[in-house]
């Protein structure tokens, strides 16, 4: 039976430097050439059967230390790590991971201490940031928070759903083109459509079978209402095969989530899937032009844009969000690595914020989060008149983005220089878990960190995070 050879460059390289001798020394006194050691100290060579007896005999070394068992253990460590959703679907090759734990075991152990170190403080701090929500942490989730983690966790795309609308709309030309589809499909149902002055966008009338627009709304929005209300007569079954695979926990949250499966059809009915897709690529990513394209309010299409997860297709991974005049986020996805507050407000730092101050100008801001990563964000107010004189004005931001590897994609990022390290502001996603100790605009300490108040001075904060 032929012996397995032995491969322990890792472990001679720590022999040596621990006995503090070159690897000229070290090879002298081993009786082997210098380049032999070298090669078998970057495992090109197994150690031989003299060297074994060598170390023994001149340095009193366990042979039994030369075990292969750590390096096949820390192979298996990292490729579980590596499992990781965070890594993304593109995994260094085996032969990668076996290298590293063999030639560079204390690298492998730090990689994944430092990912065991990532996991529980993220657990810990969703914990402690949903605790702090909520009057008890132990209440089940609110209806609304249970239908926005849904979609978030589906990363915002509904296969079936998506293609379904895409189906719908085939025969249609983008844009208003879909009004004359959609309105024959109302007529082909015995549905009357009408418009009248009121407040409420949309009206349905089961018994006399008629659907009421508002005709104080915009025409994406009476659109956008008219493939909603379709959605809920011709994929009934569609929706409550969904809803019955998501396992709501109340007929309240159940009942939000038709609503927003609803909304999920008619944006992918007026944007479909592969034709948004190239016209996004096609424009780079121009919210502008892409909404006078689809025939789309610039809400929807950057809400559209976060949704192109396809598997096979996907699009640039954006971020969306939609903050109201207070901070407080009303709309949120992220396909990023970026992941918002699920309670309070976002970093005052981020530019969706000073949108308010620009109405009808797009801000482009270079952001870089607490652990490094670098992003583009878009920001625009979306306010929505009520149609009248007096009538409330509903204001709002919104901010998409993607992380700066993606910047050539998008028409805003040029003339911005994603090269200089300067450029980036720093934010951070809230005050209680953003690690920031030097940020003038904190409005509470961060958890888990100690204060130092000195009663006979002050910086720009009444304490200090030490």
């Amino acid at each position: 039976m032929a012996t397995q050879k032995l491969y322990a460059g890792a472990k001679l390289r720590e022999t040596r430097l621990k006995l503090g001798l070159t690897q000229k020394d070290f090879a002298a006194k081993l009786g082997v050439s210098l380049p032999y050691l070298n090669q078998m100290e970057n495992n090109n060579r197994p150690v031989s059967t003299a060297v074994v007896l060598a170390l023994a005999q001149e340095f009193g070394f366990d042979v039994t230390e030369l075990s292969t068992g750590d390096s096949e253990r820390l192979f298996a460590d990292m490729r579980e790590a590596l499992a990781d959703p965070v890594f993304g679907d593109d995994p260094p090759p085996l032969a990668d991971l076996r290298l590293t734990a063999s030639n560079a075991p204390a690298l492998a152990r730090a990689f994944l201490e430092l990912h065991r170190a990532y996991r529980q403080s993220h657990e810990r701090l969703a914990s402690l940031d949903e605790a702090l929500g909520r009057e008890d942490a132990r209440l089940q989730p609110s209806p609304w928070e249970e239908v926005r983690d849904f979609f978030h966790y589906c990363d915002n795309y509904i296969d079936a759903l998506d293609r379904a609308a895409e189906r719908s709309a085939a025969e249609a030309q983008p844009g208003p083109g879909i009004d004359a589809l959609a309105e024959t499909e109302l007529r082909n149902r015995g549905i009357t459509l009408r418009l009248a002055d009121t407040e409420a966008l949309r009206r349905f009338d089961p018994a006399t079978q008629t659907l009421t627009l508002s005709a104080r709304a915009a025409p994406e929005t009476r659109r956008f209402q008219i493939l909603m209300q379709l959605a809920l007569m011709t994929q009934a079954k569609l929706l409550e095969a969904t809803l019955d695979l998501a396992r709501f926990q109340s007929d309240e949250a159940r009942a939000i989530a038709k609503i927003g499966l609803a909304n999920y059809f008619a944006g992918a009915m007026l944007m479909p899937y592969g034709a948004f897709l190239r016209a996004a690529r096609d424009t780079r990513h121009d919210l502008e032009r892409l909404a006078n394209g689809f025939g789309a309010s610039i809400e929807q299409v950057a809400h559209r844009l976060s949704t192109l997860q396809r598997p096979g297709a996907k699009g640039v991974p954006f971020f969306f969000v939609r903050v109201d005049q207070a901070g407080t986020i009303t709309k949120r996805h992220s396909a990023t690595r970026l992941q918002f507050a699920r309670f309070g407000g976002a970093c005052p730092l981020w530019n969706v914020h000073r949108a308010f101050e620009t109405p009808g100008r797009f801000l482009r801001q270079l952001a870089e989060t607490p652990d490094g990563v670098r992003y583009i964000s878009l920001a625009v107010d979306v306010s929505k008149p009520g149609g009248s004189f007096g009538a409330p004005v509903r204001r709002y931001a919104i901010a998409l983005g993607c992380e700066i590897a993606h910047a050539d994609a998008l028409v805003y990022a040029d003339d911005l220089d994603v090269t200089n390290a300067k450029a980036f502001e720093p934010i951070g996603i809230s005050c209680r878990i953003c690690e920031r100790t030097d940020c003038h605009q904190r409005s509470v300490p961060p958890l888990e960190r100690r204060l130092r108040v000195e009663a006979h001075g002050r910086g720009v904060l009444p304490y200090e995070v030490i």
